[in-house]
């Protein structure tokens, strides 16, 4: 029935589809060749754009997805700031981003006015040249490990403040068309529109954002809270569009709206995945503007272009940062990192267009040796980069300086603490626990009475989904020494668990509620498993024994101390070699070792020599050389073949049926 529903292909499929797949083939081929993936993306464009292959010739559609990238990237960018943030690296981004800014547009003034142009040309060209590209920078920054080097935050303070200044310019562009009318007045009620915008949303992010947002991470439903997020972007967005002002400055304002809130990490994390898919997109619109044949016809106008834009704005931002006392070596090295026109340009080309002005008003050939330097430019960055390498490698060391003022930007604080992944009344203790006794401790949830109860006993948390990964990483788990899983939720716990893995190679330990499935956790890289029942077992014998003053049995050996204790919450899993002459491989499964010591013994008033666990249902006995011998007895009763040692410093593993001894698990 639905096969044969569509009897034509619909006209939007055929360029998305070209679009995302070339999308897809680029970046995979960018990352196994380790070429920036948004290099990748222009090629793409480039290569599937109407003027070459044509494999993408409607470009409507693609406009579309391009603009709300552009969108959820200042939203992004405004998560990522917040006005707290703004404020701690004034310093840095006064200085250097407004000096560049300033700078990098005067001489591209000063330079068109020298060739005949207007001063309006001049001013909008200044404003397409000042302009890097955010996307690309911190891309290569984190791909490089750089971001909190000195160079790195130099760079950061530079696009923060281009970033900002973006804003200002889609708002002053239209004013500079010849037609523009009401000149000077016009100019005034804009700003004095824009500064109205922004007074309001900050008033509301001050005052009703937390709390709206508050209410909708209590659902604790990831999907309801990521439509809430969305539609603060775009309805911020369109509500500043109905204003007078560009929709860039209302997702950028709606950004700062949500960094207000305790929600803000949770926020950014869900909207991250969508961001990279549609500046994907953005990046290869960007690639299909170019013509390579005007590239061609014109490659000496678009080399000398390209160097002469990249010798202005290494210069301008060399100058600007050199009053923050960095030294001309950093502030090169940064300069260089951002020479590149960026992607925020082309919202200025559009705004330019609509207001008749044009790239040193040369009308379509301005546009197209736009296009085609800031291709040029974004695909050289890259080499830029290593270009900055050396002009620091006799720079002693580049790391950051915390009298510069501008604190980390991405990595937190956090170092050798314990990660505590959901909330309950365990968490909350354990956290108290921890802090009582000096150890470091941080705890996500998404739930506000989390949030509140941590805040009340002093706990440091964060709000967030403990499967995004962007909330892992605002806790800093890769430094982490020991992750604790405790949602409520079974079926998250892996799927977490999972994520952690993948960040760092800490302990695990997992709070079980209900069933525990050991097999699915041990799969996931979990070490420690608490499960409810048997700590209950365990805490009530420990309970009996205190009670009874009944000591521990003790090593009859002399020299050897007290015997080994086992820790029924260490997940178990022993995989038997397939060339170990063992054919019961079914036999072992992940388990928990079921008590601390043989329990057995502990109840004939025995002292055992070594333990040994069933790898199929997590008994604990002792070994042929103690008296009962009851792991041997266990195998005996249950026909359980296989047992590991428990004793610290052996990983070797045994089949009673074979007689076979093969390499157990690394404890």
């Amino acid at each position: 029935m639905f096969v044969m529903a569509g009897p034509e292909v619909p006209a939007y499929l055929a360029p998305t589809a070209g679009l995302v797949v070339a999308a897809a083939v680029v970046g995979y081929l960018s990352v196994r060749l380790r070429v920036v993936s948004i290099v990748g993306f222009l090629l793409a464009g480039v290569i599937i754009g109407p003027a070459q292959l044509g494999l993408v010739a409607s470009t409507e559609m693609v406009d579309a997805a391009a603009e709300v990238g552009v969108i959820l990237l200042l939203f992004t960018i405004g998560i990522e700031f917040s006005l707290e943030r703004l404020a701690r690296v004034w310093r840095w981004i006064v200085l250097g981003g407004g000096g560049q800014v300033l700078l990098a547009t005067g001489v591209t003034v000063a330079l068109v006015l020298l060739a005949g142009g207007d001063w309006r040309t001049g001013l909008f060209t200044g404003f397409l040249v000042a302009l890097s590209s955010t996307a690309i920078v911190l891309t290569i920054l984190g791909e490089r490990g750089q971001t909190n080097t000195v160079r790195g935050r130099l760079a950061l303070a530079v696009l923060i403040f281009q970033d900002l200044a973006v804003v200002a310019m889609v708002v002053l562009v239209p004013l500079l068309s010849a037609d523009a009318s009401g000149g000077g007045g016009a100019l005034v009620r804009a700003l004095l529109t824009a500064v109205a915008v922004v007074a309001v949303v900050l008033v509301v992010a001050r005052r009703v954002m937390p709390r709206v947002l508050d209410r909708v991470a209590a659902l604790c439903s990831p999907e309801v809270f990521l439509l809430a997020v969305i539609a603060i972007c775009l309805g911020t967005a369109y509500l500043t569009a109905l204003a007078g002002v560009s929709v860039s400055l209302g997702a950028f304002l709606a950004g700062l709206v949500v960094s207000e809130s305790r929600q803000s990490t949770q926020a950014l994390s869900e909207v991250l995945p969508l961001k990279i898919i549609f500046s994907a997109v953005f990046f290869v619109s960007v690639g299909m503007l170019l013509d390579v044949g005007f590239l061609l016809g014109n490659l000496g106008l678009v080399l000398g272009l390209a160097v002469l834009v990249l010798l202005l704005k290494a210069a301008t931002t060399t100058l600007a940062l050199l009053p923050t006392g960095v030294g001309w070596r950093q502030s090169l090295a940064a300069a260089l990192l951002v020479g590149q026109v960026g992607e925020f340009s082309f919202v200025l080309l559009t705004v330019g267009q609509g207001a008749g002005l044009s790239p040193a008003g040369l009308g379509d050939d301005g546009y197209q040796a736009l296009v085609a330097t800031t291709v040029l430019l974004m695909v050289a960055t890259p080499l830029l980069a290593v270009a900055g390498d050396r002009v620091l490698a006799r720079t002693p060391v580049d790391t950051p300086e915390d009298e510069t003022g501008l604190a980390p930007v991405e990595d937190g604080e956090w170092s050798d603490h314990v990660v505590l992944l959901g909330w309950g009344e365990d968490t909350i203790e354990l956290g108290r626990d921890l802090r009582a006794r000096g150890v470091q401790a941080v705890m996500t949830t998404l739930n506000p009475e989390g949030l509140a109860a941590a805040e009340r006993i002093g706990l440091p948390v964060v709000s967030g989904d403990s499967l995004r990964q962007g909330v892992l990483e605002a806790v800093a788990v890769s430094k982490a020494q020991l992750v604790v899983i405790a949602e409520d939720e079974p079926e998250q716990v892996a799927r977490i668990a999972t994520v952690v893995r993948d960040l760092t190679g800490a302990p695990v330990v997992v709070r079980a509620h209900g069933i525990a499935d050991l097999v699915e956790l041990q799969t996931a890289g979990v070490d420690h498993v608490v499960d409810p029942r048997a700590v209950s077992r365990g805490r009530l014998f420990q309970a009996v024994q205190d009670r009874l003053s009944m000591p521990r049995p003790k090593v009859p050996q002399p020299g050897r101390g007290s015997m080994t204790w086992v820790d029924t919450t260490r997940l178990v899993f022993v995989p038997v070699p397939e060339d170990a002459g063992c054919a019961h491989s079914s036999a072992s499964v992940p388990v928990l070792p079921r008590t601390e010591g043989c329990a057995e013994c502990l109840r004939e008033g025995m002292d055992w020599v070594h333990l040994r666990l069933c790898t199929q249902c997590g008994h604990v006995g002792c070994c042929d050389s103690s008296p009962g011998k009851h792991a041997r007895a266990h195998h005996d009763q249950k026909g359980h073949p296989i047992m590991t040692s428990l004793e610290p410093g052996e990983h070797w593993a045994y089949c009673f049926v074979d007689d076979v001894t093969f390499e157990g698990p690394q404890r």
